[in-house]
């Protein structure tokens, strides 16, 4: 396993991270508690150190997962990096949702209990909250790190511009600063190229994406009928020429060489400037074996071209759970 700073930090975690996702109930290609519990076990064993999660998986059965996935291989706390995630609806009253310093302080002593944890190391804001003053959410965040609840923090699947406002304001402020930026990137969705990737090698942010092989088309997956298949972003999502062009350069290429394609996909995002660790799900413990054998794979530039050059620039994918915009008063006549 190969081992990089988290972005800026002085934190070191592997280059693959294991996402947890898949873990607990609710959809089809989720994982009752002894198969994810297997997949932590294959992680650990190849040397992965970082795992993500979030309170709104399974509405919080992955975090209990992973926490007592950890504690039963008698992991010692120092020796993994835990992320989880913040922002989304874990409850129907007005305050469960969001990155109020009200839902913030009760939602990190929430993601604790269910980890079995007294701190994560990195907490990261799920989306941008456009209802709460951003010097509010910095303030709180900044007080969860004194009070010794959090490491480090983070952010994911925003606009560069929102992102940049929030980095802004933290240095303005001298309030804590986002180390990490965990955005949807792969071969199918290059778009984060533009402008949120510049800003964060930039500003020394580490890139953890998510969904790498593009909810497992990139291996293949809807063309072979399998459980992954059956996820949002396989069902409805990269449907278009361009995008089948991308999922067959990577077959070829990994038919030439011999390998499975998420070997060639995932070494394709590793070979990207400021990534740091990819954020592999796994619904199978097996999943994991070629997106580690990829930290060894070199692709030539030949092959890189052919995997770049099937790519047709797209629409930003749209940011969910944003409230609807207010409405406007009739104008008078």
């Amino acid at each position: 396993m190969q081992y990089v700073r988290l972005g800026s930090a002085g934190v070191k975690v592997s280059r693959i991270c294991l996402g947890c996702m898949s873990f607990g109930s609710g959809f089809d290609w989720m994982l009752p508690e002894e198969q994810s519990v297997a997949i932590v076990r294959k992680a650990l064993d190849a040397g992965i150190n970082f795992f993500d999660t979030a309170n709104v998986y399974s509405l919080g059965e992955s975090e209990q997962i992973l926490g007592r996935a950890l504690r039963s291989f008698d992991v010692r706390r120092e020796e993994v990096v835990v992320a989880t995630k913040v922002f989304h609806p874990m409850g129907s009253g007005p305050n469960q949702k969001g990155l109020s310093r009200k839902h913030l302080f009760e939602a990190i002593d929430a993601s604790l209990r269910r980890l079995g944890m007294e701190y994560v190391d990195l907490y990261q804001i799920h989306r941008f909250d456009l209802e709460t003053p951003i010097e509010e959410t910095l303030d709180a965040l900044t007080q969860l790190v004194r009070d010794g609840k959090v490491r480090y923090i983070g952010a994911s699947t925003m606009s560069a511009y929102q992102f940049a406002k929030l980095l802004f304001k933290a240095d303005e402020l001298g309030l804590a600063r986002f180390i990490t930026m965990q955005n949807n990137y792969s071969l199918l969705y290059r778009e984060e190229e533009r402008e949120m990737i510049p800003l964060c090698r930039e500003e020394g942010v580490g890139l953890i994406p998510y969904s790498p092989l593009g909810g497992g088309l990139l291996t293949g997956s809807r063309r072979a009928g399998t459980v992954r298949s059956h996820s949002p972003m396989a069902r409805d999502r990269f449907r278009r020429p361009a995008d089948e062009a991308v999922i067959d350069a990577v077959a070829a290429v990994a038919q030439q060489r011999g390998v499975g394609p998420a070997e060639i996909a995932i070494a394709w995002l590793l070979a990207q400037p400021g990534v740091t660790a990819p954020i592999v799900g796994a619904t199978k413990a097996s999943h994991l074996e070629d997106p580690i054998k990829a930290l060894d794979t070199r692709l030539t530039a030949e092959e890189t071209a052919k995997l770049e050059g099937a790519y047709a620039t797209q629409p930003p994918l749209p940011v969910y759970f944003r409230p609807p915009p207010p409405e406007r008063p009739p104008r008078a006549r």
